[in-house]
């Protein structure tokens, strides 16, 4: 088994979950102690898990999540996984690793970088950045907190499948998210498809 220290539970509250869209759901949301990287990650329990519950790890995105941007697809990505995960069963976990793990502001660097013509891996990298920061040791401690072993994984990125099973996490099937794009984001996706191997259909995605 992976060499990490577990992790442990430490609150677990009740919170009535309203979108702007009308839909309403209600969560437990699940806080821990013992997380390798010292964030403050919460799990979003919806419906009721089985015993292999849907779960979907989302990556912070302060302009998707919050503000609506149409630059990426994290907003609806978001919206679609919560209320598919509480038809189904299962686990939402909300990493705080904004801009694939380089921060908030590096995120907007490399904003501005894709305005010159780069797409979102070439910007990161013209910053002196990783491409994608992303380490899901966190994600796994969480799961092993709720006794989460087994599972099917709501995701078009196969990274994280890959690094859920290499950190122990039987991962069985990868289940495609929707489709959400914009005039702004095309290009965004289809850099994912092309330099990360997402699970889009890349004939959808024009050039823009």
């Amino acid at each position: 088994m992976p060499d990490f220290p577990a992790a442990t539970p430490r609150a677990r509250v009740r919170v009535p979950l309203r979108f702007h869209d009308g839909y309403s759901v209600d969560a437990d949301l699940v806080t821990f102690a013992g997380l390798t990287d010292g964030q403050e990650h919460v799990a979003v329990v919806l419906g009721d898990p089985g015993p292999r519950p849907l779960v979907r790890l989302h990556s912070e995105c302060l302009t998707g999540d919050l503000f609506g941007s149409a630059r990426c697809d994290c907003g609806p990505q978001l919206r679609e996984a919560v209320e598919r995960i509480a038809a189904r069963g299962g686990v939402l976990l909300y990493l705080r690793q904004e801009g694939r793990g380089i921060g908030l502001y590096n995120k907007l660097d490399a904003y501005a970088l894709q305005d010159q013509g780069l797409d979102t891996y070439e910007a990161n990298t013209a910053l002196g950045l990783p491409e994608d920061a992303r380490d899901y040791t966190a994600a796994a401690q969480m799961l092993g907190a709720l006794s989460v072993t087994d599972l099917d994984l709501l995701s078009n990125n196969p990274d994280k499948a890959d690094q859920l099973r290499d950190l122990g996490i039987a991962v069985h099937d990868r289940v495609p998210t929707g489709v959400f794009t914009t005039a702004h984001n095309v290009r965004y996706l289809r850099a994912k498809v092309l330099q990360t191997q997402h699970t889009l259909p890349l004939a959808e995605l024009s050039a823009g």
